[in-house]
């Protein structure tokens, strides 16, 4: 009996270290020629200039590292009409992941896509037109002028919120707790 439970109590050890120690997957980054700014437009389902208030780092349960920034927008020429926004990216390096830094305001191009998570987000990356506001007068000539804003909207919650496979590793790890704990107290009788 003692036997049957070390063994059961190791494959949990086996299994639990393998699906959080798998190795992540590589990605590499090869953009085309750069679209036009008018290409870049119709191919995009959002396209506003924005402050970023905030940068995080998301893991999912598969290793991979992807960043996701919230928007406090000022001028928006396509998508909805709310004040913030969260764009997803890549971390950087061969995952053509943008790399936003906070406080800087940008003009971003996103478009749907699953590329960095399980769920359809709004995503930018290296090979499409988002630049540092500074460094895109050319698009924002031609884009004209935006519009500002009309729904106010607070997104920190949703932005803030821990991912759903945060919880799944904890109840994985409080579940084997549990049953070493069990284990422990009837070898201990």
């Amino acid at each position: 009996m003692k036997r049957t439970i070390h063994s059961i109590l190791l494959f949990c050890l086996v299994v639990s270290f393998m699906a959080i120690f798998s190795p992540a997957p590589a990605y590499a980054c090869s953009c085309a020629m750069p679209q036009t700014v008018e290409a870049q437009f119709n191919h995009s389902e959002a396209v506003f200039a924005g402050r970023v208030i905030e940068v995080k780092e998301d893991r999912s349960l598969g290793g991979r590292i992807s960043k996701s920034a919230l928007f406090e927008l000022s001028q928006i020429w396509k998508g909805g009409s709310e004040s913030q926004l969260i764009i997803q990216t890549g971390s950087g390096g061969g995952d053509c992941g943008y790399n936003f830094e906070e406080g800087k305001d940008y003009l971003v191009y996103a478009h749907p896509s699953t590329m960095y998570s399980d769920k359809e987000a709004l995503v930018t990356i290296i090979c499409d037109r988002t630049n540092v506001i500074d460094q895109a007068q050319e698009d924002l000539a031609i884009l004209g002028k935006g519009k500002a804003p009309t729904e106010h909207v607070n997104l920190k919650g949703e932005f803030d919120r821990a991912h759903p496979y945060v919880w799944f590793a904890l109840s994985g790890v409080v579940l084997v707790g549990m049953i070493i704990f069990f284990v422990w107290r009837r070898v201990r009788r």
